[in-house]
């Protein structure tokens, strides 16, 4: 690590630690669903409790990309629920690696679309939108290569639906692609008012100091009212003129905008608890439970040297095909990470890796693999009558045979994190907290015997009579939406405004989020 990186790193330890430990200054939480992917407004943890990251659960293969415009090399997906369809964007890249060489010339990248009307099922809908070997019968939107004065990169797409009530009709659907101009490095704004037909929103790119050789991102954060970008850079990179060069690490970049083609300079992000790492895509935004949270899915790349363990992993002599191309090739492995941000620069990023490369089977820990799509959707829970669930979705067999596979993985609603408690019990106490509403509704899931129990505290650790542990009824059960009761009552409504602590008392039970409702 270098100095400036330690110095980096403390400095943000130190402003995290600020936070938690400033006294007398409740949080105002109003009615926001809080969850525990940070710290922030935890004061202490107490007995067998600790903060338990979560892992999605692999389910069906959602899309296969072998056709012929597609290949091995196909990914940096954009997922996101569009009313009744749930759309997906994707490049579609192939590359060769043979006789010490990877060859990527079989066609140009395209920024391709698939959807869906559950987000499990996914079709390629025939567009007629762009040609290819002499046929528009594709599901390719945007082809790379120049338009006007522009030279598009459409292999690095990152698609969204802007919810910026000031958007026009023309731009509802935007983007961010890379410029393939040797003279004009960076992202070139692209507006759609269908999301499938696209024309450029500048005449260069608006963003330029980074590397963005990654999926390139933006959107609108509805809380802070304002356009965010999230890019590829690299540590102490420096920018000459019209050419990055990088140096150090491979890093992530954030600035803002308001109208989404003028914007800040940038920030590096910054980590609470985090060694330096080699982080590739960031994927970013807002979580739609709790649009005041963050969350991000980092890509971590390492590359780990040749041992009898890295030869045993799948399908070894691609490795070594990979590898006579250029040794991280076929050393280098990918899994994806977890973070949250409240500010949208200073993250807690969980070192422990969130999505794992899994079962060895073909496919699978290599370079590519596990890159998850941008971003999260609800879709519904494979138990009858059971709530909704998280599907994510994540690249398998990249650079591999003849396509690549995207698969898709579930997870409990709010499920990234939990306070968990064992048999014999713990407890969280929160800092002191504001809050609006009437009824205190928990996210939870107990065994047979467990229990969760929730006392509220003034600001100074005292139990408030009426709301203390032995006045909690019993909470029991597997709930995303659970109203806690004080001796059959609901309602809190009198202590609304008042600075308060909660203390989460649990035993052989898991604690996901919690919020105040109406």
């Amino acid at each position: 690590m270098t100095r400036r990186q330690f110095t980096t790193l403390a400095a943000a330890t130190a402003a995290s630690h600020a936070l938690a430990q400033t006294p007398g200054a409740p949080v105002d939480i109003a009615d926001r669903r809080e969850l525990f992917v940070d710290r922030q407004l935890i004061d202490r943890l107490g007995g067998s409790a600790l903060l338990r990251l979560h892992h999605p659960q692999p389910r069906e293969i959602a899309l296969v990309h072998d056709a012929p415009w597609e290949g091995t090399g196909s990914g940096y997906h954009s997922v996101f629920q569009d009313g009744g369809l749930y759309r997906m964007y994707y490049k579609a890249w192939h590359i060769d690696v043979s006789n010490g060489k990877m060859r990527s010339d079989s066609h140009p990248g395209f920024c391709c679309y698939a959807e869906s009307s559950d987000g499990i099922r996914w079709t390629k809908p025939q567009l007629h939108l762009v040609d290819f070997r002499g046929s528009k019968a594709n599901n390719i939107v945007i082809a790379s290569g120049p338009v006007g004065k522009l030279n598009l990169d459409a292999a690095h797409p990152a698609i969204f639906k802007d919810e910026n009530p000031a958007a026009p009709a023309t731009a509802r659907y935007k983007a961010f692609l890379r410029s393939a101009a040797k003279t004009a490095h960076g992202l070139i704004p692209m507006q759609s008012a269908d999301g499938l037909r696209w024309t450029p929103m500048a005449e260069g790119p608006v963003i330029t100091n980074g590397a963005f050789d990654s999926q390139n991102l933006a959107f609108w954060d509805p809380v802070r009212r304002q356009y965010r970008a999230y890019w590829r850079g690299f540590t102490e990179g420096v920018t000459t003129g019209e050419t990055w060069k990088p140096s150090g690490l491979r890093a992530i970049r954030t600035g803002t905008s308001s109208d989404f083609l003028h914007w800040s300079e940038p920030d590096d992000l910054r980590y609470v608890d985090s060694p330096a790492e080699q982080l590739y895509t960031n994927q970013v935004k807002p979580y739609h439970r709790a649009p005041h949270l963050l969350i991000g899915f980092p890509t971590r790349y390492l590359e780990r040297p040749w041992s009898s363990s890295l030869r045993a992993l799948p399908e070894p002599e691609h490795r070594q095909q990979r590898s006579a191309a250029s040794q991280r090739y076929g050393t280098a492995i990918t899994e994806a990470l977890l973070m949250a941000s409240r500010d949208g620069v200073l993250f807690h990023r969980w070192n422990e890796a969130f999505l794992r490369p899994g079962p060895e089977r073909e496919g699978t820990w290599n370079y590519g693999h596990q890159y998850i799509g941008w971003h999260l959707v609800e879709t519904r829970s494979p138990f009858s009558g059971a709530p909704n669930e998280l599907s994510l979705y994540a690249s398998e067999s990249y650079w591999t045979g003849n396509s690549s596979e995207v698969r898709r993985y579930s997870l409990r609603l709010d499920g990234f994190v939990s306070v968990n408690a064992g048999w014999n019990g713990g407890e969280l106490v929160t800092r002191p907290l504001r809050f609006t509403g009437g009824r205190l509704h928990l996210n939870f899931a107990t065994s047979a015997a467990g229990v969760v129990r929730v006392e509220i505290q003034n600001a100074a650790g005292q139990p408030i009579a009426g709301f203390t542990k032995t006045d909690c009824d019993e909470i029991f059960g597997d709930a995303v939406e659970r109203p806690v009761s004080w001796k059959d009552s609901a309602d809190v409504s009198k202590l609304a405004g008042t600075p308060v602590r909660l203390r989460f008392v649990l035993k052989d039970a898991d604690l996901y989020s919690f919020r105040f409702h109406a």
